[in-house]
């Protein structure tokens, strides 16, 4: 006999505190972005949330291979995943994503990622900013 689904869906409107918490910790993540023939990409990376204003960002070299596959998305953005896990705590994050390129976002990035991670990111003149319009939530811990 089959186990029923369950749907761990978060409320963006009123995440629950322990969630937003865990967007807080210091952890590893998984960005999934898809290839051009549809396979999933999936890649360690840093990710900030922004609840406020449902965005997630990930800072990363423009020539990578999830930049490139965001690009190609085209204009209306990539259907993108960013997810962490810690034992029985997981979270994800799904939305829609674009490449930024202007320093003022980018510098935000940089800056979010340096109080999430506690470490400054290296200089680096082709960071980019893969900007998630965060859609949907999930999660349990």
């Amino acid at each position: 006999m089959s186990r029923p689904a369950v749907e761990y869906a978060v409320d963006l409107d009123a995440p629950h505190a322990s969630y937003l918490a865990f967007w807080q910790e210091r952890h590893l993540c998984t960005l999934t972005t898809l290839r051009p023939d549809g396979s999933p990409h999936v890649v360690p990376v840093s990710v900030t949330f922004d609840p406020a204003a449902r965005l997630a960002r990930v800072i990363t070299n423009g020539a990578s291979a999830k930049a490139g596959h965001v690009v190609a998305a085209g204009p209306a953005g990539a259907r993108v995943a960013v997810c962490q896990v810690d034992g029985r705590r997981w979270a994800t994050l799904e939305g829609r994503a674009f490449v930024r390129t202007d320093r003022e976002r980018v510098a935000e990035a940089e800056r979010r990622h340096t109080e999430r991670y506690e470490r400054t990111p290296s200089p680096n003149p082709s960071r980019v900013v893969i900007e998630i319009q965060v859609e949907r939530a999930l999660g349990r811990g």
